[in-house]
């Protein structure tokens, strides 16, 4: 089978292509410029194209199936010339599913948190030796790809995004799943280019819920509020068990959990990874593993690229990175950095990054979010609003927004460089949290030079 992805350079477009090489089959593609780490593992694999750029003649009757990427536009040469061809055009998310249609699915959504969850119940599963396919967002240690899919594995472990599918199908990705389990973390409004009132995004997720298979079961978080409402609306058929987080006690650093019982020591921490772990805990049993094994498993767990990953730890400092984007996640995380380290000064370093966060209207929602840090600073980048098309903001717009004295904002990265390199250290942890890298900063480089 010849499959060719048009826009094959996106980060989750590329893992998707390297696994559908390893699974056998002919694998082209195209785009109109490729950066790393996609070049270099497309590259890996001789997958990269040769020249960039869309060449329409090369799309024939002979290419069985197209994948449209996000980053193709509507009138993209390449798919006019399929579609004037009768060729089969999916989305990425669509493909999974063909994909995965006759295997057990497990989908994770939610605003927050989907990533970190995908990414435990694929830590106990590997450490158990199922034979499992995925799709997560993140790279996680112990694998390769972020996408994995084979002939014969019984069960598919997806994150689910609730962003667009493709530039012709803009339905959110995690309606195409049709989960037998599903877990929903919770609903914070975001991607409000795509979903522009909260009503609306609210509406995607039950959505979701309704396009679960028969006799599926549903794991939410108890304490979200719009769950609430979409569970007391679930169909009759769908089991629905909902989750807390674990109770924990704080020793030497470390979060321990006792669960019937038994004390286990985590390799992760904050309020949020307690629930998470619980959350992966009750997929988990879905699967048909026992609340003990489970815990043996997942007490190795170290998190995912990018959510509360330790880049440098020193003595008595440490440098994390993060995610979090969005104001919930923002002030989740910067929290539970400071209830982990209580006597340590906390700097958190925050990136105003997506389309969401750079827009006037939703900067508001960031109210308070920095409060628990101990200097908070915040970074924007000006060609960044430009490019997104969005109007101007000012550095003073941004501080009014976040609304509290700890907070300074820069939109210059050089100076926000140099402040943090001036900064004392000692007894001290830095946060960096960003779905960008602040303008080219080198985490892992710029956390040596630090400690």
């Amino acid at each position: 089978m010849h499959i060719h992805f048009i826009a094959i350079g996106g980060a989750a477009m590329h893992n998707l292509a390297i696994a559908l090489h390893h699974k056998g089959y002919k694998v082209t593609g195209s785009d109109d410029e490729v950066f790393d780490p996609s070049k270099s593992r497309l590259q890996k694999y001789d997958l990269l194209p040769e020249h960039y750029g869309w060449f329409p003649d090369k799309i024939s009757k002979e290419i069985d199936v197209i994948i449209l990427g996000m980053h193709a536009r509507k009138d993209n040469p390449e798919l006019l010339k399929a579609q004037e061809l009768g060729l089969k055009v999916y989305s990425y998310p669509e493909y999974l599913y063909e994909q995965c249609k006759d295997k057990k699915r497990v989908v994770i959504g939610g605003s927050h948190g989907k990533t970190t969850i995908t990414s435990m119940v694929m830590h106990v599963l590997k450490k158990l030796d199922y034979q499992f396919d995925y799709m997560v967002g993140a790279q996680i240690e112990g694998f390769d790809t972020m996408v994995e899919l084979s002939h014969d594995a019984p069960i598919a472990i997806f994150e689910g995004d609730e962003y667009l599918s493709s530039p012709i199908d803009l339905r959110p990705k995690f309606h195409w799943y049709k989960p037998h389990v599903a877990l929903l973390t919770g609903v914070a409004w975001d991607h409000i280019n795509v979903f522009p009132t909260w009503e609306n995004y609210v509406d995607q997720f039950k959505i979701f819920t309704d396009s679960l298979s028969e006799e599926a079961t549903l794991i939410w978080y108890l304490l979200d509020e719009e769950l609430q409402k979409i569970s007391d609306h679930l169909r009759k058929d769908i089991k629905s068990l909902a989750y807390d987080e674990l109770a924990a006690t704080l020793q030497d650093g470390k979060s321990v959990v006792n669960f019937n019982g038994q004390t286990h020591t985590m390799s992760v921490f904050g309020a949020h990874n307690l629930q998470n772990i619980n959350g992966a805990r009750i997929v988990c049993a879905e699967l048909g593993i026992d609340d003990d094994t489970f815990f043996e498993c997942i007490s190795s767990f170290k998190g995912a690229a990018k959510r509360l990953q330790t880049i440098k730890e020193a003595e008595n400092s440490a440098v994390f990175l993060d995610f979090a984007h969005s104001p919930s996640k923002l002030s989740a995380t910067v929290n539970a950095v400071k209830q982990q380290y209580p006597n340590r000064k906390l700097v958190a370093c925050m990136e105003l990054h997506t389309f969401s966060s750079l827009s006037k209207e939703f900067l508001p929602q960031y109210k308070d979010t920095m409060l628990q840090a101990d200097k908070a600073f915040v970074y924007f980048n000006p060609k960044v609003v430009e490019h997104k098309k969005l109007p101007a903001i000012t550095e003073s717009m941004v501080r009014d927004a976040f609304a509290t004295d700890n907070v300074t904002v820069f939109s210059d990265t050089d100076k926000l460089q140099n402040a943090l390199l001036n900064s004392d250290w000692q007894e001290a942890n830095l946060l960096f949290m960003s779905s960008g890298n602040f303008s080219g900063i080198d985490f892992k480089e710029f956390a040596n030079r630090i400690l």
